[in-house]
């Protein structure tokens, strides 16, 4: 494969937003155009809960990763697979794009074991296959992959979006690696939004310390260093909330925090 691949984990608000999320799609669009070979890897935490919440099924989260029962999991499934993927492709489409919504399940590309009883059915990625999305990214398509992983004996597994997309990343040996989320960056201090604009891996372990990397940043984080140490070329977390940032990439201007190993950490506090 190409080494401009560029996978980009969506979710946050810029999925509840119908202006970004317009915005986005034209910017997957724009950077296929330019030559990259982009792989769209979905979330769809606000729509889940919002389902949940109707159907008076409790949401709950442990250490940023959602309890999945089976219930739960029913709804996963119908919003990420049924809903979100359905429409992303579409979008893309509208925009000049082709593309192709597939799951993890779809030819074994997320082989899972469950990661542990108090989360349910939580999939702990332990194999992936990637010819499914080699096969759209060859045939000039957008792959568009929700986070549904399987143990291959017909059981399916809810999987955090943001470590899917990172393991992804690094199976396809992706030149970059872009979190969009609803905040600035890695941030400090949330209440103050001071981003660490670069941050060296090695430095991870003190900020969890710190709990400046805590919650939902916790598996972010995480996936990012994997990434890194599996070979993406760079990991950047952007403010999905700005209109076009995906687009700050062309110039070699990210936004938001990158995260890799090539110098010290820049806005550490």
């Amino acid at each position: 494969m190409s080494n401009k691949i560029i996978v980009i984990k969506y979710g946050g608000n810029a999925m509840v937003n119908e202006e970004l999320k317009n915005s986005v799609m034209e910017d997957v669009v724009t950077l296929q155009h330019a030559g990259w070979l982009p792989v769209l890897s979905h979330g769809g935490g606000p729509g889940i809960n919002k389902m949940l919440e109707q159907l008076n099924i409790p949401v709950k989260f442990i250490n940023g990763l959602r309890y999945t029962d089976e219930a739960t999991m029913k709804v996963v499934e119908s919003i990420l697979i049924g809903q979100v993927g359905t429409e992303l492709t579409g979008l893309l489409q509208k925009k000049g794009g082709k593309a192709c919504a597939i799951s993890g399940v779809s030819g074994n590309l997320y082989h899972c074991r469950q990661k542990s009883e108090e989360l349910g059915l939580v999939g702990e990625i332990d194999e992936i296959d990637t010819a499914a999305v080699d096969a759209l990214l060859d045939a000039g398509l957008i792959p568009v992959v929700a986070p549904v992983g399987t143990d291959g004996q017909g059981h399916t597994f809810n999987i955090n979006g943001d470590t899917a997309g990172s393991i992804l990343a690094a199976a396809l040996e992706a030149d970059k690696l872009v979190l969009l989320t609803d905040i600035e960056g890695l941030c400090n201090s949330i209440e103050e939004r001071d981003v660490i604009s670069y941050l060296n891996i090695k430095d991870v372990p003190a900020l969890k310390e710190k709990g400046v990397i805590s919650g939902g940043m916790l598996p972010k984080i995480d996936g990012c260093v994997q990434a890194i140490e599996n070979g993406v070329g760079s990991v950047h977390i952007i403010d999905g909330r700005v209109p076009h940032s995906l687009l700050s990439l062309l110039d070699g201007e990210a936004i938001g925090t990158t995260i890799g190993t090539e110098r010290e950490s820049i806005g550490i506090k």
